[in-house]
């Protein structure tokens, strides 16, 4: 039986969000190794470490939906400014999750450039918890809002957990700069991945890093736009894992640039024709091999009737 989010404001929502939360951080205790074919930016810090940063991120996460309830923030405010409370949530989170190391050096306590994500969730996510699923635009996802699937927001949340914990890393090593800093960092704080103890290790971890995100950008992220559908991260029993979920992205198609936009039309093409000259290959494949052995069947009966005829005189 399909367990169903709340549509509404009401008790049974407060109940559902209440669970939800309390359900991801019995999740986070055990399972946030990276068990995907993927790197993450969270992969080079130690288990106990990663594992705070995600519990930090549900906490504040926490905190700022019970914000947000507190002050009756309206509907159609808070779709006009998920980008910016993304972004205060972020440097928020980054601040107080550095406070704890002494590592001042390079001055990372200071503000981040955080852009939002333009595939967050943390917009359908406010929606969700605050006001319920019915408020969810009806073209977004394949099902009806009011019966969206619990585990559909449960997804959301996991990937969002984890897409903050994955930038706030990103941008802490970005500040650092290069493999010394980094290097120094973490094991002042003592919370270096063993995997990454070496600054050769770290080089290649990140220029692993930047070029998985190349490949993303510029071509699996513009063939999952084309698809319709969304890359997630989620927490699983066997670690961190990914998968895809559908998502309407027919209101964005003007927000990309004009490369996107070639290459959006060239899978359009390749979609209609290469099927088709895989079609007709096919055929005179096919063809071609009836010709072929129709001949060669006719050459042995030839050579055959020539054998007879020899041996007969």
């Amino acid at each position: 039986m399909i367990k169903y989010w709340p549509n509404q404001q009401s008790i049974h929502l407060n109940n559902a969000v209440v669970n939800l939360f309390v359900e991801t951080e019995k999740k986070l205790v055990f399972k946030t190794y990276n068990n995907s074919n993927q790197y993450l930016y969270l992969d080079i810090l130690s288990t106990i470490t990663r594992t705070e940063l995600l519990e930090h991120i549900l906490s504040e996460f926490k905190k700022l939906v019970l914000d947000l309830i507190e002050i009756n923030l309206q509907l159609n405010v808070l779709r006009q400014m998920s980008g910016k409370i993304e972004k205060i949530f972020i440097n928020r989170t980054y601040k107080r999750f550095l406070f704890r190391f002494p590592y001042n050096e390079l001055k990372l306590h200071r503000n981040i450039n955080v852009y939002p994500d333009k595939n967050s969730s943390v917009e359908y996510l406010l929606i969700y918890f605050i006001f319920g699923s019915s408020y969810i635009d009806k073209t977004t996802f394949l099902f009806e809002p009011s019966y969206t699937p619990y585990n559909q927001v449960k997804v959301l949340l996991e990937n969002f957990i984890i897409e903050i914990g994955n930038n706030i890393t990103s941008e802490i090593i970005n500040n650092l700069k290069n493999s010394t800093n980094i290097n120094n960092f973490l094991r002042k704080g003592n919370i270096c991945n063993k995997l990454y103890a070496s600054n050769r290790s770290i080089i290649l971890f990140v220029n692993n890093l930047k070029w998985q995100n190349f490949m993303k950008k510029y071509i699996y992220d513009i063939k999952s736009f084309y698809n319709e559908r969304q890359q997630v991260w989620i927490i699983s029993s066997g670690g961190i894992l990914t998968k895809y979920i559908y998502i309407s992205r027919t209101t964005k198609i003007k927000n990309l640039n004009q490369i996107k936009v070639i290459f959006i039309l060239w899978l359009e093409i390749k979609d209609l024709i290469i099927p088709k000259t895989e079609k007709l290959i096919i055929q005179i494949f096919k063809y071609l091999l009836y010709c072929s052995i129709n001949l060669f069947s006719n050459l042995i009966l030839i050579l055959i009737k020539i054998i007879v005829f020899y041996l007969k005189t």
